[in-house]
């Protein structure tokens, strides 16, 4: 099949020239970039990329396909996809459909066949910026003018949130946990399944009351998309839960927890998307986390937190704990679908938390 002639416009005027897949349709919206080898389908459809372009560094992708069992939401929403190579023929005996039908499915635009390591040098000198999917021969001057009618929005936790609770079962249950949805990935959920909690997801403007209505033994607080500043009803939520019962945060849930104890945070750009040493500082060991960041918690000294986990070698606060309020947080992805999977052992934490609260 004969992919149709597209480029990509960034707001600064240059253009990349390639050819399209997935939905034929313009499209405008921020670009990253995400340095993971492996994991397309994940980020394809984890919820924190709603709306954005997502640069891949690695040149192959789709050479594994599409699987129906490693979604990270039932509707990925993600802006679009730029890669070096799209293969539209994947070897993998579990297989279901290929990339290009997945976005087509979805109307998910994809550009090949662009230089994909100049664009990130780009991304990451420029930082945060919009770009515009259109037709090759659309001229320059009207693609720039559909970027600046377009505006970035930054609000995207109310469109990926469950409307409704839902409950993910397991046999023999241990805990119950209570998951605040602000894009929550399903890979959290399975690992709390496979730890022995009966997890009920809600959506993010739960209140408290309703919460400890189900009397959990635990309330996580998932990651998201978007900026914590544009989620009120979420840090009001926290602001009420922190004491009260076990609180686990992830991501954007992180941010907006640091915030609650007074932490400031620094806007990066482009952020950090993908694969990045993290080190431990309980262990003095340093592994590899996957990160989807685009503000950073500089430090939490002089305040009521103790970090845990500091990117290296910036030295990012992006995992800290206050055990009087009975509060963890980590700002990278611990289930780390699909993988590395060097801090899954933090969702122990959680459970000891539980443990402990329900011994005391």
């Amino acid at each position: 099949m004969k992919r149709p002639e597209k480029k990509l416009v960034l707001e600064d005027g240059r253009e990349f020239y390639g050819r399209g897949f997935g939905a034929d349709c313009r499209r405008v919206g921020e670009v990253v970039f995400n340095t993971s080898v492996v994991g397309y389908q994940e980020i394809i459809s984890d919820p924190t990329y709603a709306g954005r372009f997502v640069v891949m560094t690695y040149p192959l992708i789709g050479n594994y396909g599409i699987t129906d069992e490693d979604y990270e939401t039932r509707t990925p929403l993600l802006g679009g996809l730029i890669v070096r190579e799209c293969c539209d023929t994947p070897s993998n005996f579990r297989y279901t459909k290929t990339m290009e039908e997945e976005l087509e499915e979805h109307g998910i635009p994809g550009i090949e066949g662009l230089d994909t390591r100049a664009l990130t040098r780009i991304i990451r000198e420029k930082g945060r910026m919009s770009v515009a999917l259109v037709e090759a021969d659309l001229p320059r001057e009207e693609a720039l003018r559909l970027i600046a009618e377009t505006p970035v929005e930054e609000t995207f936790v109310p469109k990926v949130s469950c409307r409704k609770r839902w409950m993910a079962r397991t046999p023999n249950h241990r805990f119950h946990v209570v998951a605040v949805d602000c894009g929550i990935k399903y890979s959290v959920i399975r690992r709390l399944n496979a730890l022995g909690c009966n997890v009920t997801i809600v959506p993010y403007n739960t209140a408290s009351k309703d919460i400890l209505a189900f009397h959990p033994d635990g309330v996580l607080v998932s990651n998201g998309p978007g900026s914590p500043y544009e989620v009120p009803e979420v840090s009001a939520l926290v602001a009420e839960l922190k004491g009260q019962l076990p609180l686990f945060g992830i991501g954007l849930s992180h941010e907006v927890l640091a915030l609650s104890y007074g932490a400031k945070l620094s806007d990066m750009g482009c952020g950090i998307h993908g694969d990045h040493p993290v080190r431990d500082l309980s262990g003095k060991r340093i592994a590899v986390a996957v990160l989807n960041q685009r503000y950073a918690v500089q430090s939490v000294e002089g305040l009521d937190l103790t970090p845990t986990f500091v990117t290296v070698p910036e030295g990012y606060v992006v995992g800290f704990e206050n055990r009087k309020d009975q509060v963890l947080s980590v700002q990278f992805i611990p289930e780390a679908a699909p993988g590395p999977r060097d801090f899954v052992s933090i969702f122990d934490r959680f459970i000891a938390m539980m443990e402990e609260q329900n011994n005391a």
